[in-house]
């Protein structure tokens, strides 16, 4: 394993509680957050929310598209911290937590996608998992936990 990909994710209490607001409020769209924190060890200390600004908007239920400014200003807003943007997080409202090929084909890998998403069976809880993406190959699931 590439000393750069990680085993686990660590989430802190806050950036999760936020995650899951952002996430959940955005819907029927799927709505999208940056993730903010350290890679040694590989922690979300901090969540940019971002705005859907995926073209059309009426496919925005299924889609979505981080806005290059918001980007940029939170990879200013987190190296001023100490901070590094890891990766992505968005909702999956009508679906499972499962990157889709256009996820893996628009993010800038290698990096980390959250996914809250439906589980399997309909009026099942949503469920939050953690992928890596990795530049070349498959998307890996990886195991998360809360941290204080």
């Amino acid at each position: 394993m590439n000393p750069q990909t990680p085993a686990e994710l660590r989430l802190g209490r806050q950036a999760l509680t936020l995650l899951e607001a952002v996430l959940v409020a955005a819907a029927p769209e799927e709505g999208c957050a940056l993730l903010l924190g350290s890679r040694d060890p590989w922690c979300v200390r901090r969540v940019w929310p971002c705005l859907n600004v995926w073209e059309p908007p009426a496919e925005r239920c299924r889609r979505f598209a981080l806005d290059p400014r918001e980007q940029l200003l939170a990879q200013k807003w987190a190296r001023v911290r100490g901070l590094s943007v890891l990766g992505s997080a968005h909702s999956h409202p009508l679906s499972e937590p499962v990157p889709s090929a256009l996820d893996c084909s628009l993010a800038f890998a290698p990096t980390l996608m959250l996914i809250l998403g439906q589980g399997p069976a309909a009026g099942e809880p949503r469920s939050l998992a953690c992928w890596w993406l990795p530049e070349q190959g498959s998307p890996r699931r990886l195991a998360w936990r809360m941290d204080d």
